[in-house]
């Protein structure tokens, strides 16, 4: 890892006058430690891997010196391609390079599913530098032959990981052949998994490493409930708790498609403003339902992991897993929707006798047990962690909950 000058700016890179001028606008004069330590690496031109969580500014890390390099050659179509694994993330990452290139006289484009494909196909046509892309739908774009690749100098993956968890990887490995072998490629991640680690050996030079916070952790400010309850009695535990608890923003995670449509209807038959969101939705249909949320229509949303990243609403009082996440990054990137811009927030895991492996998995990670609901009638919830030392730590951490009307009834 680098040694980084905690008096370091973004004036102190050699990065193109309009980036820094964009960056003044915004009042933004301070790299972020993932930024410091790999806007060197790209201008260099180098290829790198960079392990670093959701929120610690890797659009700005990686686009700031790639714009800067593009900005300075002859001009031609789809120079830069970024792959993401969401819609929304695409649509995020998009705007903040958007702003970027309008300075730098430069041209970007979103391509994701779930919209039609003539719009994005005139954008292509008419020829734009950038391209940030979901896999499935690129590949829809270059099987119309709506764009080439020729001109391609800079490849890069953000939530690399997430992109694999998603299944994304034959799309990846079909993309990476219509690409030219001589460029720089930049891989994002929150964490590096073996298959990552496989996939920078076939399409990487000598990449350099930057890790920054690599073990992702919950913040002080969330207050954990592990809530034991049998599979068949999980909706009727939901209602109990949005019943007791005054939830004014709530983000309930499933796994499946199918379960997120019919959890959402069972809220709105029993009066709540819920909606859904997932994969199978429209983008249109997806972006009425964040609106929603975000505007108040909405007090609770249902949904799968698309949800877990790229979500920019800082206002979430609750996030419930109804189904438990099945890795402890997942877990920590849900809880994390939470508890953010300095607020406190809960959140709630519901657990059957058979998911003790994930839990333990979890459990094991953070390096303590979560406080579990207990109340007449519950199952026994088994745990496969076991923390060295036997003092447990408050705000939600150890022990078991006992009494009062809420289950997240404050002591």
């Amino acid at each position: 890892m680098l040694e980084i000058d905690q008096e370091l700016t973004f004036d102190d890179f050699d990065l193109d006058g309009r980036c820094l001028s964009v960056l003044h606008a915004m009042d933004i004069t301070v790299p972020t430690p993932v930024q410091a330590q790999a806007i060197p690496i790209a201008l260099s031109g180098s290829d790198l891997v960079a392990t670093a969580q959701t929120g610690t500014g890797k659009t700005l890390a990686f686009s700031l010196p790639t714009l800067t390099r593009l900005a300075g050659e002859k001009r031609a179509p789809n120079r830069m391609l970024v792959l993401v694994p969401t819609r929304e993330l695409c649509v995020q990452v998009e705007d903040v390079i958007r702003g970027l290139c309008k300075a730098l006289k430069l041209r970007s484009v979103q391509v994701y599913g779930g919209v039609g494909l003539g719009p994005q196909s005139e954008k292509l046509k008419r020829g734009c530098d950038i391209i940030v892309a979901t896999p499935g739908r690129l590949l829809d774009h270059i099987s119309r032959r709506s764009m080439h690749f020729d001109n391609l100098e800079v490849l890069i993956f953000d939530e690399a990981d997430r992109m694999l968890d998603m299944g994304f990887l034959p799309d990846i490995q079909r993309i990476l052949r219509y690409l030219p072998r001589e460029r720089q490629t930049l891989m994002f991640s929150a964490t590096f998994a073996p298959e990552l680690e496989r996939l920078t050996q076939d399409m990487m030079h000598e990449p350099k490493r930057v890790t920054v916070g690599a073990v992702a952790m919950p913040v002080e400010s969330v207050r954990q409930l592990v809530v034991p309850v049998r599979e068949e009695n999980k909706t009727r535990m939901l209602l109990d708790l949005l019943k007791e608890e005054e939830i004014e923003s709530g983000l309930i995670f499933l796994r499946t498609k199918l379960r997120t449509d019919r959890l959402a209807h069972a809220l709105k038959r029993a009066g709540y403003k819920a909606a859904p969101i997932h994969g199978d939705l429209s983008q249109k249909l997806r972006q009425r339902a964040l609106e929603g949320f975000r505007k108040g229509k909405y007090d609770i949303l249902v949904a799968t992991d698309v949800a877990a990243r790229g979500l920019d609403i800082d206002d979430i009082s609750h996030v419930i897993n109804y189904d438990i996440p099945l890795t402890p990054d997942d877990y920590v990137h849900r809880i994390g929707r939470t508890a953010r811009a300095d607020r406190e927030g809960d959140a709630v895991t519901f657990v059957t006798p058979t998911e003790h492996a994930p839990l333990g998995a979890i459990e094991r990670t953070i390096g303590y047990n979560i406080e579990r609901k207990e109340y007449e009638g519950a199952p026994r919830i088994l745990s496969l962690f076991t923390p060295a030392s036997a003092a447990r730590r408050s705000r939600g951490r150890g022990g078991v909950r006992r009494g009062g009307r809420g289950l997240l009834r404050r002591r």
